[in-house]
């Protein structure tokens, strides 16, 4: 993880890409289910205000608190580690949701038709 920086310009790009393709589809492919790409849209929103409120951190101890300086940046990582690792998972699993959701709202035939090109 390069930077706190980084980790929310992405959210901030794959929460909008996604809600522009929801979008789309909902204009412009026919047969679509109107409705349920907007409450796409609705949890995308949701899911990057929630995902950027929680991209920041902060390691409660301070280097005092371990015997050496070593130790202390040892257990900092392996804080802000786990810290990421877990709001990565949580961001995935409910992008994956959303993802199948707006598959759902796509008519079998417009499918089956980007299957065969």
């Amino acid at each position: 993880m390069p930077n706190k920086r980084t980790l929310k310009k992405q959210i901030k790009y794959i929460c909008g890409d996604l809600a522009a393709e929801c979008m789309i589809a909902a204009d412009y492919v026919p047969g679509v289910d109107r409705d349920a790409m907007f409450k796409c849209v609705a949890e995308i929103a949701a899911l990057q205000t929630g995902a950027l409120a929680n991209a920041t951190f902060s390691f409660d101890k301070v280097p005092s608190d371990f015997a050496t300086a070593a130790e202390y940046h040892k257990a900092r990582r392996a804080y802000y580690k786990a810290a990421y690792t877990a709001l990565r998972e949580k961001f995935n699993d409910k992008i994956n949701s959303i993802v199948k959701a707006m598959n759902a709202a796509v008519p079998q035939k417009v499918k089956d038709a980007n299957k065969a090109k």
